[in-house]
């Protein structure tokens, strides 16, 4: 068994190549082998978001509190809101964040798979996140 104790791990700031906006991540846990899950307690500011993404095997989101946007590509933006889960199967592309005036958390939960647990595209426009 092991314990990872509430505030053991550093916030990170979410890097502008993967987030557009204010974003802070803060590490949950990474699968030992053979398990290879891994989470992160993920919170925008209003306005910020991800950039365009997939995840190879997948991704869910448990949005914890605020409002949040999501989309995959050629879908409508979605309210998410506290209590969802939003699951994206592997190779979708999409991306999530904060609505533009409420802040928005999820925990997001993806697995490794040869090395890797997303891939990051391309910026999501003003007029994507709009609607």
């Amino acid at each position: 068994m092991e314990i990872r104790r509430s505030g053991s791990q550093p916030s990170g700031k979410g890097p502008a190549d993967w987030f557009t906006g204010s974003v802070r991540v803060d590490p949950l846990f990474n699968g030992f082998d053979p398990a290879r899950v891994q989470g992160a307690h993920v919170t925008f500011e209003p306005g910020a978001r991800t950039v365009w993404h997939t995840h190879p095997l997948g991704q869910t989101l448990i949005v914890t509190s605020g409002r949040g946007l999501a989309q995959r590509l050629g879908g409508p933006v979605e309210t998410i809101l506290p209590g969802d889960v939003v699951w994206f199967p592997p190779g979708e592309k999409h991306w999530h964040g904060a609505a533009a005036t409420t802040g928005m958390t999820h925990i997001a939960i993806q697995e490794v798979l040869d090395g890797k647990v997303v891939d990051w595209m391309e910026p999501v426009t003003d007029t994507q996140y709009g609607g």
